[in-house]
């Protein structure tokens, strides 16, 4: 694997230039950890990931940066490296990522059109505390009645943890912002960086639900695609039965606010014991360069 050489590529894109931006390094593992950090901040994308080697058959050991530092997942890198690996490497329809959180497996699959999209199987989500209205009302510069008081508001994790927190419209949804010394209090409080926000009212009817995800305390001060928060979102709608069901397939759509906007696919099964959660979407290439 060459070292120095990176390609970008935009995860979850609705067309080229649109969606979640990713740098994926080459020949990583003659980068220490604090040239990693420095490369991260440099490209400064929510996420930049490093492929320090592997193969097809043992699975490939990455390794996920924000500009603010190391992270054990995130959904999009996984899938935009998994794209890189396809494309550069002959790492087939079906490859394996070896990330902080373990083994997280990608394939591929024809969404009846020319393109094709990239799907990972996520962890188990966990579930963890509900948290009140009116703390994440201050928060996020919005009020009580905003939020939708039918749905808790859920801390959720696949791996990285984030609140899974319920608007009304998709007004609510454009309103918010995050206000600085509420959330440094909030983490303070609760510990979780990252704010997953939806509704039930999409620009675009092919979508089930409109989302923004917030993670100031990575360096982020809003994601256009999320895709471990939406996965958690995902076992958030089928362990709560949002639609009647155990059982989801949806469409979300995020970035729109940001001007990069971004389709992602969310399947998910309660099976009493556990949920499983897959999250999917398209993969285009950029750009490839060398570092001097």
């Amino acid at each position: 694997m060459p070292q120095n050489a990176f390609h970008t590529v935009d995860v979850f894109a609705t067309a080229k230039y649109a969606g979640n931006q990713l740098a994926v390094f080459e020949g990583a593992d003659a980068l220490g950890s604090d040239q990693m950090a420095a490369l991260a901040n440099e490209m400064n994308y929510s996420e930049t990931t490093f492929i320090e080697g592997g193969s097809p058959d043992d699975g490939y050991d990455v390794r996920i940066f924000t500009p603010d530092g190391e992270i054990p997942f995130a959904g999009h890198p996984t899938l935009g490296t998994a794209a890189v690996l396809r494309e550069h490497f002959g790492a087939g329809d079906g490859v394996t990522l070896n990330l902080g959180v373990g083994p997280i497996s990608v394939e591929v699959r024809s969404d009846g059109s020319d393109s094709e999209q990239y799907w990972m199987t996520q962890n188990a989500p966990t579930f963890g505390a509900e948290l009140d209205r009116e703390t994440l009302a201050e928060v996020l510069s919005l009020d009580a009645a905003d939020f939708d008081a039918d749905w808790p508001i859920q801390v959720v994790s696949t791996g990285l943890p984030a609140v899974m927190i319920p608007l009304c419209d998709r007004d609510a949804l454009a309103r918010s912002e995050v206000f600085t010394p509420a959330y440094r209090s909030f983490f303070d409080d609760v510990g979780v960086e990252n704010l997953f926000l939806f509704c039930p009212d999409p620009r675009d009817d092919a979508n089930d639900f409109a989302a923004r995800m917030y993670a100031p305390g990575h360096g982020v001060a809003e994601d256009p695609a999320t895709g471990s928060a939406n996965g958690c979102f995902a076992g958030y709608l089928a362990r709560h039965r949002y639609f009647g069901d155990d059982e989801i397939e949806i469409a979300v759509e995020q970035g729109y606010e940001m001007g990069r906007p971004s389709h992602l696919h969310l399947e998910a099964e309660d099976r009493g014991d556990e949920v499983a959660v897959r999250v999917g979407g398209r993969v285009e290439f950029v750009s490839t360069g060398r570092l001097v």
